[in-house]
């Protein structure tokens, strides 16, 4: 399955949360709380099944971060693989994406501005260019935006953004330098309260 390159917003009404990443009260299910499509009464009344209910959740992490299936695929089998919660473990790897980490810090508005700062070479780690998205960091990880970047008008709009709403406790953000270093890998509270991984867990576990 190819990546989704439809409208954002409709893949966060479709789901009922805000899943592109936008500012607050930027995205289409904030102005409008309703599914996309058919609102006909019978379609209110249906039940979603076990499955259905197991591929929603499945589908709003994957196109919350913005991956295609096989590679979503790909993350659960290499969680498993790890000590602990298969499901927590799922979150934490994708949380340390460089993109992700991109946008967490600030240097983007969405995810995929952020993929796309990192797909362009404008991203460096530990002094290094990355120009892969999917690139995990680790703790310590120095992420910084090349100096001839940072004159960008959509990376100091994004800083700003960021700045007001406040940075997440485990990333340390210098947004004059426009820089940020991992201090830890986020706990479970830290990331996606709206996601349940566990059905994750399940639906993969079949």
């Amino acid at each position: 399955m190819s990546r989704y390159t439809g409208p954002k917003c409709r893949k966060c009404r479709q789901y009922g949360m805000v899943l592109c990443g936008k500012p607050a009260n930027k995205c289409a299910w904030e102005r409008r709380k309703s599914p996309p499509g058919d609102r006909s009464v019978l379609s209110q009344r249906r039940r979603p099944s076990e499955y259905a209910i197991q591929l929603k959740e499945k589908q709003k992490a994957r196109f919350m971060y913005g991956i295609v299936e096989k590679q979503f695929r790909n993350y659960y089998k290499k969680a498993a693989k790890i000590k602990g919660s298969t499901g927590e473990n799922l979150l934490k790897l994708l949380e340390c994406r460089l993109d992700n980490m991109v946008y967490r810090m600030g240097f983007a508005v969405t995810r995929a501005e952020a993929r796309q700062l990192v797909s362009h070479k404008t991203i460096t780690v530990n002094n290094n260019v990355v120009n892969i998205p999917s690139y995990q960091v680790s703790i310590n990880d120095e992420i910084r935006i090349k100096d001839k970047a940072k004159s960008q008008l959509r990376i100091k709009n994004a800083m700003n953004i960021a700045t007001q709403l406040g940075i997440a406790e485990w990333l340390q953000v210098d947004d004059k330098k426009f820089s940020g270093i991992v201090k830890s890998i986020p706990d479970r509270e830290d990331i996606l309260p709206d996601i349940n991984e566990n059905l994750i867990v399940e639906f993969y576990s079949k």
